[in-house]
């Protein structure tokens, strides 16, 4: 068996050489999640300058809408803010499509407030929920000795797979968010929202953060493991110190679309320079056991999805087990 695997890597290996690219031709299509958007923006950039007569569009519809249009084929690759879901994962069966899940950085989820919010110096995961489940609306209801100033709320569209992991995460299962909130695709959106008003709080991917942190501030949130708060820095992201907010980000490639050399040799190149990519735009790159082990998937067309059961439950545990 390990003399197969050997045979078939190397073969890949072989289809889709960097070298080759310069002359490849075609149509590479992606979409989904806001979050994910910028590092396969990046990766996109960089491979034009490799391969200059292969368009590659990248759309923002969120992670849930990514994955209908990966459904409907009308995609080649999905960038996605959370694993995939039992009733995607089913749509995908019914349509036939197969596909390869790659992990392709780490991200912090970061609760944000207005700069000039002296007010909330941490939150608690209960503290959370009253306020995006249960819809405190003072801060003074959160904790007593905070001003008697109204809460606007910034979300992610309900499309989006980071409004799913907080949701998940905060609120749980079968409880709702609260209606009142100001809710868009657009992260931008979010950041100018929560900019224009000091008793707002919203919620984006760690690279937003980094991006605007002189426009915003991050809410350091305590880890219900140790009782401490914890800001979501890199390295507290990385280490998963920041918990429980930290969480891979994925593209999930339709094994079809590898038949075409283009997509190959884009989730090829996606591979190799993702780490240093990633680091730019703001996010956590990969430990070196985790970008080998997504090679090793690629390479062997891996199909299917490491974080749903046989029932279609959702495996939980560190990332690091669920992802052999």
């Amino acid at each position: 068996m390990m003399l197969i695997t050997a045979i078939v890597t190397s073969i890949l290996s072989l289809i889709s050489p960097d070298s080759d690219l310069y002359s490849r031709v075609g149509l590479v299509r992606i979409d989904g999640s806001s979050t994910v958007f910028p590092i396969t923006e990046a990766v996109a950039e960089e491979f034009s300058e490799s391969a200059p007569k292969v368009r590659v569009t990248v759309g923002v519809s969120g992670t849930g809408g990514g994955f209908k249009r990966f459904v409907a084929k009308e995609t080649d690759i999905s960038n996605a803010s959370r694993p995939i879901k039992a009733n995607e994962l089913s749509l995908c069966n019914k349509s036939f499509i197969k596909f390869i899940e790659l992990p392709v950085a780490i991200d912090g989820l970061t609760i944000v407030v207005n700069k000039e919010n002296d007010w909330v110096d941490n939150l608690t995961m209960h503290e959370l929920n009253a306020i995006f489940e249960e819809g405190l609306e003072k801060w003074s209801d959160v904790r007593p000795e905070w001003p008697n100033k109204k809460i606007q709320v910034y979300s992610p569209g309900t499309a989006s797979g980071t409004f799913d992991y907080f949701k998940e995460v905060v609120i749980g299962k079968h409880g709702s968010m609260r209606s009142d909130m100001s809710v868009s695709e657009d992260d931008n959106v979010l950041v100018k929202g929560v900019m224009g008003d000091v008793a707002s709080i919203g919620f984006f991917g760690c690279a937003y953060y980094f991006e605007n942190e002189d426009k915003l501030r991050a809410v350091p949130i305590v880890n219900p493991k140790t009782d401490k708060p914890v800001a979501p820095t890199a390295v507290n992201i990385e280490n998963g110190s920041y918990y429980p907010f930290s969480r891979p980000l994925f593209i999930y490639v339709n094994v079809r679309s590898l038949r075409r050399a283009e997509v190959r040799g884009f989730v090829s190149f996606y591979i190799d320079h993702v780490d240093k990519l990633a680091e730019e735009v703001g996010y956590i790159s990969l430990t070196s056991d985790m970008r080998a082990r997504v090679r090793q998937k690629f390479a062997e067309r891996h199909v299917g999805t490491h974080f749903l059961n046989v029932d279609g439950e959702q495996r939980h545990g560190p990332f690091e087990k669920l992802y052999k």
